[in-house]
């Protein structure tokens, strides 16, 4: 090794722990350092004691708790010493949330009771208290041991209504996306901060380099997607885990009441209560105001029905303000916020022109992309380092059998190489049909019978059932990659009103083992009510007998089926993990001439009829 390259070693070294000078004179002011487009853990910002930690209030331009003075949120702040000590200047990355100052507990009650007949009211809930938890200065310490050593700053902030922020909780309203809009003003020098919840001193954000980055997961998620959603400048980038884009997506499909998996008879006031941790003096005027006639005028538990209530929490029709750089990160087998939150908030976004990409693995709810795509994500925005982020994959997608540090690239979600396969029935009740993309013609009408009791795992694996219609395919010979958007059309008549509406696609035979992998059985599922079938905002009572077309999406998904696998359509009408629980006996009666299955198939029609040949 020749001595100028033993001293480009050295001072790499030297530059990396920034502590001392290549000289060992002086110490050397700690900077961030970058390797391979990523921002580098450094020695003078790693240790925890050194870290400058302390809260304020920042002021926002609303006013929701009644008392006449606009709203402050309690935020905090974990910055290295070097940004007081040596004047350094460094970018944020903001983590906002309602639960850092606790929940409420889940007693009986408090969630609303599914057992009753579609259409009917049931009896009111309980509406438990939350008892607030957590000490000044710190709101939080998630992110920071992550990214503080690396050279950024971290921001916590509690949201409306929560902890020790003033104002009202409206889960999803618009003073949450503007408290996030605040404090991204006030770490640009746009908006007060103060040193007390109802003080005069001002405090500045002097350590601030204007740029912002936001993540968090799940409600955490939601909120760096509403405040991107209100083009706030100075917010550079954002990556949501799992976020809620459309609270009437969260609570409702297609017209339907319908629970976010794991947490049956929940609704939009549910988590309102989950939630409002702020000032108890404060709760009797927030609760009137909002979750006893906002809410109790709009969540619509009778039609399901889409109306300005739940307009004003979609989030995805406000995807065009966005200018922040979205990195979307989701399970595809998270059945409690779905994936067409995700999907089609991306799609938006990507329409919007701002750089995007998107993450999926094959688990449930939450699931960071790996440390090396954030790095890179928060590194070219906010440290503003030319590393061609925005040239890689637009799509990365953690294969089956693969480590979620592991994900495939792909041109796009869906995949390019996908398009639409056309499915028809034929008929076999109370046993299996088929299912393929040869039409046949005249195969009349089949009938079940609704059945909450019957959870949707047995009616997919029982031989014969009257309480669900099933279509399969042969055994593929081949594996079948499905990317995108399954639709599906359901001809259907119902003997009441109104009607429960679920499908599963499956993956047959079922494997029964204990620890069988979350994407052997399911393979996407969806809901609807057959009374919206002209649209979200307009239901209107079933007649008896009648024939109705309803058409609608099944969630996102990318799997490959394998070969020796069947994919199973099971229509079915209650679905005991996710709908309202009427009494046995609705009858729904399929028309199977005027029922399809719509798959995205990479390779197309070819690839699918490719793994049907022996």
């Amino acid at each position: 090794m020749n001595n100028s390259l033993r001293l480009n070693i050295a001072l790499t070294v030297l530059l990396i722990t920034g502590v001392f000078s290549s000289f060992g004179q002086k110490p050397i002011k700690a900077v961030p350092v970058f390797k391979d487009g990523q921002a580098q853990i450094v020695e003078g910002f790693k240790d925890p004691s050194r870290w400058i930690r302390h809260d304020l209030w920042v002021e926002t331009t609303f006013d929701t708790d009644g008392n006449g003075k606009l709203d402050r949120m309690h935020v905090a702040v974990t910055r290295p010493e070097q940004t007081e000590s040596e004047g350094l200047k460094l970018p944020i990355i903001y983590i906002s949330s309602p639960y850092f100052a606790g929940v409420a507990p889940q007693v009986n009650g408090l969630f609303w009771n599914v057992k009753h007949e579609l259409g009917e009211a049931t009896e009111a809930r309980v509406h438990a208290e939350v008892t607030r938890v957590g000490e000044r200065p710190i709101i939080s310490n998630s992110h920071i041991r992550k990214w503080v050593p690396r050279g950024y700053i971290v921001v916590h902030s509690s949201s409306p209504g929560t902890g020790l922020s003033q104002g009202a909780p409206t889960v999803g309203g618009e003073n949450e996306s503007l408290a996030c809009k605040a404090v991204i003003d006030w770490l640009c020098g746009r908006a007060k901060g103060y040193k007390t919840l109802n003080g005069n001193e001002i405090v500045t954000a002097y350590w601030s380099t204007g740029k912002v980055g936001m993540t968090g997961t799940s409600y955490n998620g939601t909120l760096p997607v509403a405040a991107a959603t209100t083009g706030v400048e100075g917010l550079e980038a954002i990556i949501p885990i799992a976020p809620v884009t459309s609270f009437y997506q969260y609570y409702r499909s297609n017209g339907l009441v319908r629970s976010p998996g794991g947490y049956l008879g929940e609704d939009i006031d549910v988590l309102y209560d989950f939630i409002h941790s702020g000032d108890e003096a404060n709760r009797p005027y927030n609760n009137k105001t909002v979750r006893d006639t906002e809410m109790k005028n709009g969540l619509d538990r009778i039609t399901g029905d889409y109306n300005d209530f739940w307009d004003t929490r979609n989030f995805i029709d406000d995807a065009k303000n966005i200018k922040a750089a979205l990195l979307m990160s989701h399970g595809f087998n998270d059945w409690n916020v779905m994936t067409e939150h995700s999907y089609e908030f991306y799609a938006r976004a990507k329409k919007a022109g701002v750089p995007t990409q998107i993450f999926y693995h094959q688990n449930g709810h939450g699931g960071p992309p790996p440390i090396k795509m954030m790095n890179r994500w928060f590194t070219r925005y906010l440290h503003g380092i030319e590393n061609d982020v925005e040239n890689d994959a637009k799509a990365w997608i953690v294969r089956e059998d693969d480590e979620i540090d592991e994900p495939t690239a792909y041109k796009d979600y869906p995949n390019p190489e996908a398009s639409s396969v056309k499915l028809y029935l034929t008929s076999g009740a109370p046993k299996a049909g088929g299912l393929s993309a040869s039409k046949v013609k005249k195969q009349g009408k089949e009938t079940l019978i609704d059945d909450y009791s019957f959870s949707g795992k047995d009616l997919a694996t029982a031989e014969l059932s009257q309480h669900r219609l099933l279509y399969v395919t042969p055994k593929l010979t081949k594996d079948i990659h499905i990317s995108g958007i399954p639709k599906v059309t359901v001809r259907l008549a119902s003997s009441k009103p109104a009607a429960n509406l679920s499908v599963w696609l499956v993956s047959l035979p079922w494997n029964e083992e204990n620890g069988a992998s979350i994407t052997e059985n399911i393979i996407t599922r969806g809901w609807a009510d057959p009374q919206n079938y002209k649209s979200l905002t307009e239901s209107e009572p079933l007649k008896p007998g009648k024939f109705y077309d309803m058409s609608f999406n099944l969630m996102p998904d990318d799997q490959v089926i394998k070969a020796g696998q069947q994919i199973g359509f099971m229509i079915f009408s209650s679905d005991k993990e996710f709908t309202l629980h009427p009494k046995a006996g609705t009858e729904l009666t399929i028309d199977l001439d005027g029922t399809n299955l719509t798959l995205p198939v990479v390779g197309g029609a070819k690839a699918f009829n490719g793994a049907l040949e022996e």
